[in-house]
């Protein structure tokens, strides 16, 4: 199989080369070329035609956000965005989450080699990752159409019947703007909803935030021991902890100190598997665009206690890995656009709604 091409884009000499030197460790990573700015960086895409591109978001000049934007508006490509930036930037970062980069990683706090070797393994897993992601051009237009058609499919205040079913939500990977794109449809008075959306340290606060203007109901950070009830939202983002179902109906969330599952934590499969166990025909579970396996084996659990199990589909997902690996447990029921996967949602939650 060809390596990967990667082309490197950072002002820092220092930055370039430790980032260079830190792909090339995996055998399966060939770094083309390195840019200072944007400028070199737009002929070397031209000329070297990378694979994934590795973006700062500081630059002088053009900066990061301003040249993703570019490449997603006229050149679609995964790129992988890199930055000191902590929580004063978190904005920063979500924003080049919606212009559609696969991914922002952290740079180390200090240009050393034992500081890169730290972080090696994690950068060439992550820029392999977005080497296989579907980007799509961003379209001004095309997002503010899907808003407003959304904002006008949505059932009115009062009108939504819950009928006491939970809905378990996993994302990783490009399942941010899935997420918000999703969840717009939902009415204020939607049933209870827990999306898990992996992310780096410091972006669960104002991913929950922005998350919570986007959409009707009102969205909160998960906390230990939170009641679940309906018109509410809750995010699971928590690095250091998982996340699960005490009981249902009346439960609660309850986020718990283990090891991490799959690889990561908080996990898909516990807080499904909870859902499942607690919830039964009650549970609604979902996976958007991911990558790995976590969430399969709690959305088997989900389908054998005879709830419903849907995935995004493979056309919109930027990456479909986490629900490929679902559907091959046979654990999914149906994959669907994000609007039709609302709308089933929506109505298996709705009073009324047989259970089959």
């Amino acid at each position: 199989m060809a390596a990967i091409k990667v082309l490197v884009v950072d002002d820092s000499i220092t930055m370039r080369a430790l980032f260079s030197s830190a792909l090339e460790q995996a055998g399966n990573l060939m770094v083309v070329g390195a840019a200072a700015n944007a400028a070199e960086a737009r002929d070397m895409i031209t000329e070297l035609r990378p694979d994934v591109v590795t973006l700062d978001i500081e630059m002088p000049g053009m900066n990061g956000i301003d040249f993703l934007e570019e490449i997603m508006t006229s050149r679609p490509m995964p790129v992988v965005m890199l930055s000191t930036l902590t929580e004063k930037g978190a904005e920063v970062t979500l924003r080049a989450l919606e212009l559609g980069a696969v991914a922002c990683f952290h740079k180390p706090a200090r240009a050393t080699t034992e500081e890169f070797a730290q972080i090696a393994d994690k950068l060439c897993k992550l820029v392999a990752t977005a080497a296989k992601s579907k980007v799509k051009k961003y379209d001004v237009a095309a997002v503010e159409a899907k808003a407003e058609a959304a904002a006008n499919s949505a059932p009115a205040a009062g009108d939504y019947r819950w009928n006491g079913s939970i809905v378990a939500i996993s994302a990783s990977l490009g399942g941010g703007p899935a997420v918000t794109e999703l969840l717009s449809h939902w009415p204020v008075d939607c049933p209870p909803t827990i999306v898990l959306q992996q992310l780096e340290e410091g972006l669960a606060v104002p991913f929950a935030s922005r998350l919570n203007q986007a959409v009707r109901p009102e969205v909160k950070l998960a906390e230990d021991g939170q009641p679940l009830k309906p018109g509410h939202v809750y995010v699971l983002s928590h690095q250091d902890r998982h996340g699960l179902l005490d009981r249902w109906p009346g439960g609660s969330i309850r986020l718990m100190a283990r090891d991490p599952v799959n690889g990561v934590r908080p996990s898909a499969d516990l807080l499904l598997t909870t859902v499942a166990k607690a919830a039964r025909d009650k549970a609604v579970g979902v996976i958007l665009s991911g990558a790995g396996i976590d969430g399969a084996a709690g959305m088997g659990a989900i389908k054998q206690m005879g709830g419903l199990t849907l995935c995004q589909d493979k056309d919109s997902a930027m990456l479909f890995e986490a629900s490929a690996a679902a559907i091959a447990k046979g654990a999914v029921e149906a994959q669907l656009p994000l609007d039709a996967l609302a709308s089933a949602i929506l109505t298996r939650c709705e009073e009324g709604e047989n259970v089959s």
